[in-house]
């Protein structure tokens, strides 16, 4: 039974477009498929989030925009969870699938760094998850008063100086976790 989970957040087709270009999407790319690779080997659960904006009119279900990229690999046994809203657990079944399989320590990849990933972190953290956050595992776009790099950097030492509910959350790198989780596979 997996005691761990890679949550892999709103990497869809409809965020990777000219139009909003995401920082460093190509190595972000790689990095999540090396760390889902592991997870899977050490039957552990990847679980792909995808944002349905029917809302606001887009991100469809079904629709291409909705899709997970094509260059993310997906096998069968990872999970997909739909979500709404910024937080990934809100109205989800992604608390109740974690919960059945007995899984408390989630690792996070993902995009839209100072939107839906940051909201769900601080969520899981208020659940009293155990919470990675992959230091080099996640992406945005430049907004329209700082750029994605800067973004990515703060949220990244605003999460390591958050106030820990039941653990604290650890940042690092995909080759660090790797390293610490099983030195033997390479990221």
């Amino acid at each position: 039974m997996a005691t761990k989970a890679l949550l892999i957040i709103d990497m869809q087709a409809g965020s990777f477009i000219p139009a909003t270009p995401r920082y460093d999407s190509e190595g972000v790319i790689e990095r999540i498929n090396q760390l889902a690779e592991f997870f899977r080997t050490n039957g552990d659960q990847v679980i792909f989030v995808r944002h349905d904006g029917t809302k606001k009119g887009d991100y469809i279900p079904g629709t291409s925009d909705w899709q997970v990229l094509t260059a993310l690999n997906q096998l069968p046994g990872d999970l997909y969870i739909e979500k709404t809203i910024n937080d990934s657990f809100y109205q989800s079944e992604l608390q109740a699938k974690l919960q059945k399989s007995g899984i408390n320590d989630l690792y996070f990849v993902g995009c839209a760094t100072d939107f839906c990933f940051d909201a769900t972190v601080k969520s899981a953290l208020g659940k009293d998850f155990k919470v990675t956050v992959v230091k080099d595992g996640h992406t945005t776009a430049d907004r329209p008063f700082i750029n994605a790099k800067t973004l990515i950097d703060h949220h990244n030492w605003l999460w390591s100086e958050l106030t820990p509910a039941a653990y604290p959350v650890k940042v690092a790198t995909c080759s660090e976790i790797i390293a610490k989780l099983n030195p033997s596979f390479s990221c």
